[in-house]
């Protein structure tokens, strides 16, 4: 039987698949991801591998794919900013592929949604799709015409280390960045850094989903809050859509799953790019947080 392998390595689960001809998950598994331990790491994504094998009856793969968050660097081929930060400076692929005996494609973990989602999810059928994924980190993928897009140094999308745009003035006193920079996108809209700036301006300590509860409840700061997170989402975006002018933006992550969001990314967006009119799609990742191991899973499907 046919089936392509693909693993989503994440900072709490990783996850494998085997994706069949149709784009239909045949089998998936998750277990806890060892973050503090890079050999356990290397060890469970093999076992993970063996075991998808021997669940579908499947020969043994020439390649297996896998999304990581963070990317390989494209002249050390060593693991580089990788929220997972025992990942950094590994060489992944060479360490998996002598445990495994096969060739070992990895990608960033947006560029996985992105692949995904071009090839029969919330982007297929458009020529450029921009992925977004928003939850604990901020990152983004490219994918044209069902291809994932890199560039020279691997940093297509990473749209999240740029800083906040068209800062207003009580926004000038920018946080620091785990990355070594100030006040990266990333700070501001990631679920961490919403909650950060709405206890700094009322005191309250709150997850992302109680701060949309407050504001349905009635609470009037909350409402603030989350207007303040759309327009800096959306100003976000707009940078993207002035650069790229993507034909749709495809949300992942935790903080896709909030209601609403992307009637008010929509709305947002054409506020701050050049030209006002403009109306860029912004959809849910159709597959959810199946994607990036299905994009990792595609990956392996072609030779080239």
């Amino acid at each position: 039987m046919t089936g392509w392998i693909g693993i989503d390595l994440g900072g709490t689960k990783t996850e494998v698949a085997v994706l069949d001809e149709a784009g239909q998950i045949r089998w998936r598994h998750r277990e806890p991801t060892p973050a503090h331990d890079y050999t356990a790491i290397v060890s469970l994504m093999a076992a993970l591998v063996r075991q998808a094998g021997e669940q579908c009856e499947l020969p043994w793969p020439e390649r297996v794919g896998c999304a990581i968050p963070g990317c390989l660097d494209p002249h050390t081929q060593r693991v580089r900013g990788a929220n997972t930060q025992v990942l950094n400076g590994q060489p992944l692929a060479h360490d998996l592929s002598s445990l495994l005996g096969v060739q070992i494609r990895i990608e960033n973990d947006a560029n996985c949604l992105a692949l995904s989602e071009s090839v029969d999810g919330a982007g297929a059928g458009e020529a450029l799709v921009f992925a977004v994924i928003v939850g604990t980190g901020c990152g983004g993928g490219l994918a044209i015409n069902t291809q994932v897009r890199t560039g020279r140094h691997a940093l297509a999308g990473e749209w999240g280390h740029n800083p906040l745009p068209w800062p207003r003035v009580d926004e000038l006193h920018t946080p620091a960045c785990w990355c070594g920079l100030q006040g990266c996108l990333e700070t501001w809209v990631s679920g961490p850094g919403w909650s950060r700036e709405h206890q700094r301006r009322t005191g309250q300590v709150l997850t992302p989903p109680d701060i949309v509860q407050a504001m349905q409840d009635g609470d009037a700061l909350a409402r603030q809050s989350v207007n303040d997170w759309v327009d800096r989402l959306g100003r976000g975006l707009a940078q993207v859509v002035n650069l790229l002018d993507p034909d749709v933006v495809v949300l992942g992550g935790g903080l896709s799953l909030i209601p609403s969001v992307p009637q008010w990314l929509e709305a947002a967006i054409p506020r701050h790019t050049f030209h006002r009119g403009v109306h860029t799609p912004v959809r849910v990742a159709m597959h959810g947080d199946s994607s990036g191991v299905r994009g990792a899973a595609w990956l392996a499907r072609h030779k080239d």
